[in-house]
């Protein structure tokens, strides 16, 4: 097809968004993805738990109610989200979540171009729930491997969030679309200057025992006498019973919890730490993980302390924009912040190279270009 008659049919076209467990203004699916197809022409439509449909920055937002409970959202919410689809009439339909995969299968079926957004290592995932006894997920990671494997083969795209995610999907038509910051996000964040900042280290993302929050906090509690660190933590509680271990030890005194923040607080808050935490346990689901909080930490120009995996010291000690530690370790924590609040010019300059770091590789931007070539081609296609 001509290249001027290919971008004619592109123009306008509608696509669909589809999420039944994310948030409707989720950081990947509507801050970016969304949003980039809108800039570049598409009419985009998302399908996601909210309070009202509306529009919003060149999207529009079509709103379902929250579930109750996972068995809710599993089969309510999910056929809540295929009705609204159907109606819509897309030629291309995006889905977000694991258990929208049936309904993926099913628009392929009625002659719908589909992809499939892969977030997270599924399977790993699995591998990491504590609750089920270690035969039963092995197991049943197994079968979703397999399962999501065949589906994979049927869509018309699958858009993995890491390489590591992508390697699950060797006979798909694959694209990656990894999920860096976007740069002018932290332009122009309100805080003083790096140097004169109060000794504080932060941590934004969902809190619970394997993302390192009992170490954290005990980390900067071991600090407190020397140093008076203060620790701005905010995210969401991943249980009640995280929530009461965190906040009856001793050491959350030294603890700001600033709660579920919107995307320009997340930026203050960052603007207003000396360095980034990110100290993920050594789980099968975070060796080879990708964590945005790491790169938004770079974006914002703070040094980082980050577990000590293979990927993430490549990235880390490969930038040197901070330090990596054994996540396990307190003690280790609190000597990698100390080292960092003693040093301050090290800490800027290690900010400094992050932060360089993703405006020359670990952003939106490079994304964002494998994003819509991956639509131009399924827009132009018959099938």
């Amino acid at each position: 097809m001509p290249a001027r008659a290919s971008a004619r049919r592109r123009a306008g076209a509608r696509v669909c968004h589809l999420t039944s467990v994310h948030p409707a203004y989720d950081t990947r699916i509507f801050e970016k993805e969304c949003r980039s197809l809108a800039a570049a022409g598409y009419d985009v439509h998302l399908i996601a738990p909210a309070q009202q449909s509306r529009q919003v920055q060149g999207v529009t937002l079509s709103a379902v109610p929250p579930a109750r409970n996972r068995f809710s959202r599993a089969f309510v919410t999910t056929a809540r989200v295929w009705a609204r689809a159907l109606r819509l009439r897309a030629r291309v339909y995006h889905i977000h979540d694991p258990e929208l995969v049936p309904i993926g299968i099913l628009a392929r079926g009625l002659g719908k171009r589909v992809i499939y957004d892969v977030h997270e290592d599924l399977p790993a995932d699995i591998l990491d729930k504590d609750y089920l006894p270690r035969w039963i997920r092995a197991v049943l990671a197994r079968l979703v491997d397999v399962g999501q494997r065949l589906a994979a083969r049927g869509f018309s795209a699958v858009v993995a969030a890491t390489p590591a995610i992508a390697r699950r999907f060797p006979a798909a038509p694959l694209v990656v679309v990894q999920n860096f910051p976007l740069p002018s996000e932290f332009a122009h964040a309100e805080g003083p200057p790096y140097a004169s900042r109060p000794a504080a280290a932060t941590y934004v993302g969902v809190i619970n025992e394997i993302r390192g929050a009992v170490e954290m906090v005990q980390a900067v509690g071991r600090l407190t006498p020397q140093r008076g660190v203060r620790f701005l933590l905010a995210g969401r509680f991943d249980t009640p019973a995280i929530e009461a271990r965190l906040r009856a030890l001793p050491e959350w005194r030294h603890v700001e919890y600033r709660g579920v923040l919107r995307r320009a607080e997340v930026v203050q808050t960052l603007a207003q730490a000396r360095l980034g935490l990110v100290l993920f346990h050594p789980r099968p689901n975070h060796i080879e993980s990708q964590p945005n909080k790491l790169f938004e930490y770079m974006a914002a120009g703070l040094p980082v302390v980050a577990s000590h995996f293979p990927l993430w010291q490549e990235i880390v000690e490969g930038t040197r924009c901070g330090l990596v530690v054994d996540p396990l370790d307190p003690q280790a924590i609190a000597a990698a912040i100390h080292w960092l609040l003693e040093h301050p010019a090290e800490g800027a300059a290690m900010g400094a190279r992050g932060r360089a770091a993703v405006h020359a590789r670990f952003n939106w931007g490079c994304e964002e270009a494998t994003l819509l070539e991956c639509y131009a081609q399924l827009c132009s296609s018959s099938t």
